[in-house]
């Protein structure tokens, strides 16, 4: 069992009724224009159980939390099939620029009333990538290690001939397999996947009213600037801190280098303090307090 809790079994029964209400109205949003982001489709054949709504402490952003869930190691490492789990709904285009993406239920309903709010003010945001299995991320990882996909406008194969400085030229902008916060199914990137576009024209208006108004709904940036370490600045990423806090709190409890494996260089993980550089430590602290 996900979550030792079946307090709101009630509730689950009933949250594809409350969850349609919300799509179809949802829907009605005209389209923005989309971006391209580094992805592929993946398909997952990963067995999983299913998981538990959270309480209603926990969907309220103000409430304390006493005490975490207690997540399986499967969902912590994104090892989990999307279309066939409970509590991961696919996101209705146009909320996403397509189809094919997934993320809790929790963090698509917050999302959903964020995007009404800013909707009403003038700003656009749709969802250009969410979950992403262990496969999928894989996949980004050894196309940018073997050259086939650019990392940061760059082909790291000939940027980095030796393996592990390869690996960390990736590190600045892709999560190893096992280590990504899209795992878990409660972070998303946001209208494109590029500093420069947050920086000018529209997107100077779509980031400053994130900063201004997704704490309201539970979301924050982890990848901040003027951090020491870890990615690079990430303005298009905002993580649902209602439960990434119990997935980051489960991670540090569970999760270790024996755990992450079956990827190209994923033998420098442990030599370069992969956990501890980027997913524990030098995130931003108000995303990063189990």
């Amino acid at each position: 069992m996900y979550i030792k809790n079946n307090r709101f079994t009630q509730w689950i029964r009933t949250g594809t009724i409350v969850l349609f209400a919300i799509f179809s109205s949802a829907c009605n949003t005209p389209p923005g224009s989309n971006s391209n982001g580094e992805e592929k489709p993946a398909t997952d054949t990963t067995d999983n159980a299913s998981h538990t709504r959270l309480s209603e402490n926990a969907m309220n952003n103000n409430a304390p939390r006493a005490s975490h869930m207690d997540i399986d190691k499967p969902y912590l490492l994104g090892k989990v099939n999307a279309g066939q789990d409970s509590m991961l709904v696919e996101i209705p285009v146009p909320i996403a620029h397509r189809s094919g993406l997934f993320l809790h239920r929790d963090a698509l309903e917050a999302f959903l009333k964020m995007r009404t709010h800013a909707k009403s003010e003038g700003v656009h945001l749709q969802i250009i990538s969410a979950f992403r299995s262990y496969n999928h991320q894989r996949w980004i990882w050894n196309s940018k290690f073997n050259g086939e996909q650019l990392s940061g406008g760059k082909n790291m194969l000939h940027e980095y001939p030796e393996p592990q400085h390869r690996v960390e030229g990736i590190l600045k902008y892709s999560a190893m397999p096992g280590t990504s916060r899209h795992h878990w199914g409660t972070d998303i990137d946001l209208n494109k996947l590029s500093t420069r576009y947050f920086q000018e024209g529209k997107g100077v208006r779509e980031y400053q009213w994130l900063k201004e108004n997704a704490r309201e709904y539970g979301f924050c940036q982890p990848y901040t600037p003027g951090r020491k370490d870890g990615y690079n600045e990430e303005p298009w990423h905002w993580s649902y801190m209602p439960l990434a806090e119990s997935y980051m709190y489960n991670f540090m409890k569970k999760i270790d280098y024996s755990h992450l494996g079956e990827f190209h260089g994923s033998e420098y993980a442990e030599d370069l303090n992969v956990i501890h550089r980027f997913v524990i430590n030098n995130i931003n602290p108000r995303c990063n307090t189990p």
